[in-house]
């Protein structure tokens, strides 16, 4: 798990929102041009999603082939700007993997976020897009207060928990997503989201209050639906999640799962190597606990197969993770641990050569590699699987009217399957969850900055 980041002592001041990322927002209406565009969307989620959609302010953080499909999806739904950040410049690998880019209109040393942005403009030009290219490291935690939704791919795990901290202080939706291969992720914490669902009214009222076999989700309120009183309902619920920091290390599976053997051992043993690869990456990054013979900064986070000391330890994390979760022994199979280290390790080799890496004397973020720990083995139809979910949560929770995702997806290409799992915690979640996440003894323990994730 990654430590909290003592360089957050100002966290709690907020500023006013970076005139760079804001600009003149749309008509508060829907023009008779837009309702033609987008008509078949609103006849899916209503006028009152598309409005929603349409005033939307976006920041998506590092721009390779997962990004280029969450930011497609999302420039055509019709949001109202979407800002995409990424340091780094073009590679002949990404003119392989991103379809926002070719190698007839993007020469290699181009900015990626810059390259991609005619594309994505062309895509829809009612949607403003602003090009940042200052590592997310080095930017102040006020510069995350003017989006309303954060969306961080292909970062490393200690970034991840360093960005999802500014957002929660800024009560700020974050998602997160990485893919390796044939394998990813996605995650998500909405905080506390509040959502409502149309649907066939039963016999038997809804109960308000939390829902049975669920930490997370309770019923707020329950009303007919006008003109259909007697056969239809409008529930209300709220969702409640964890940050990266406890999600990704420190929560178990839900109760329902662990009391069943048989659901147990259907649970993808690729959580246990994605905890373990987090675990993995946070250790690399400290320099008290990094592997000996590792750079500092290092030039990636992510574990080499031709590297003895990394197979030996991160094969020691998945069976410490495999167990920590409840899972059988006998489910963590070697094939998959050398599948999975084979799909990370080309993603380490690849990106050595493009990282940047910021003073770590800055006020910003952190001091650690922009990209450490990317993948640049990136496969389109995976791409394209997590992209296109993780957009089309982000539409739903933009709308209201769709249950959100809850909170964790894992992703195996092999079988071509994504669970999802919610991975919470003891104790209590949502916006309560940030005062109470850590000891105060932990706190003081980082500088007494106040600062708890």
């Amino acid at each position: 798990m990654d430590p909290p980041n003592p360089q957050f002592s100002d966290l709690a001041t907020a500023s006013a929102p970076d005139a760079d990322h804001t600009s003149a927002a749309p008509p508060n209406t829907i023009s008779a041009d837009e309702i033609a565009l987008y008509d078949r969307q609103i006849r899916l989620w209503g006028m009152k999603a598309q409005e929603k959609i349409r005033s939307a302010n976006i920041l998506l953080i590092t721009m390779k082939a997962l990004a280029n499909e969450i930011a497609k999806n999302l420039v055509l739904a019709g949001i109202g700007s979407l800002t995409i950040l990424d340091p780094d410049a073009v590679t002949p690998a990404d003119l392989g993997a991103q379809f926002l880019l070719s190698e007839e209109t993007t020469p290699l040393g181009t900015n990626r976020a810059a390259a991609a942005s005619a594309a994505l403009q062309r895509l829809n030009p009612r949607v403003r897009i602003h090009v940042d290219t200052v590592p997310v490291q080095l930017k102040p935690p006020s510069f995350f207060a003017p989006f309303d939704i954060v969306i961080a791919t292909d970062l490393d795990s200690p970034t991840l928990n360093i960005i999802n901290t500014a957002t929660r202080l800024h009560n700020r939706p974050f998602y997160a997503a990485n893919s390796h291969g044939l394998y990813g992720f996605l995650f998500a914490d909405l905080i506390e989201h509040t959502f409502s669902i149309t649907r066939a009214r039963s016999n038997v009222p809804t109960p308000l209050g939390p829902e049975p076999r669920s930490r997370t989700c309770s019923v707020l309120a329950v009303h007919p639906k006008p003109g259909e009183e007697d056969r239809t309902e409008i529930v209300t619920k709220r969702e409640l999640y964890s940050t990266w920091y406890l999600a990704s290390g420190a929560s178990q599976l839900p109760a329902d799962i662990l009391r069943s053997n048989r659901r147990r051992r259907v649970v993808t043993p690729l959580l246990s190597c994605f905890r373990a690869l987090w675990e993995f990456s946070s250790l690399q990054s400290d320099p008290a606990t990094a592997l000996l013979g590792t750079p500092s900064p290092p030039a990636s986070t992510l574990p080499h197969t031709d590297n003895k000391a990394h197979l030996a330890l991160f094969t020691r994390l998945c069976g410490e993770q495999h167990k920590a979760l409840g899972l059988p022994a006998e489910t963590l199979r070697s094939e998959l641990l050398r599948s999975f280290l084979q799909h990370v390790s080309s993603s380490s080799n690849h990106h050595n050569h493009n990282n940047h890496t910021p003073n770590p004397n800055s006020n910003g973020l952190a001091g650690t590699p922009t990209a450490a720990g990317t993948s640049t083995s990136e496969l389109a139809p995976v791409a394209a699987v997590l992209g296109g979910q993780l957009a089309q949560d982000v539409i739903n929770v933009l709308g209201g009217t769709q249950p959100p995702l809850q909170n964790f997806v894992i992703f195996d290409g092999d079988a071509m399957d994504g669970p999802m799992f919610a991975l919470h915690p003891e104790g209590e979640l949502g916006k309560g969850l940030l005062v109470s996440a850590v000891p105060v003894e932990a706190v003081d323990s980082v500088g007494g900055s106040g600062v708890v994730v």
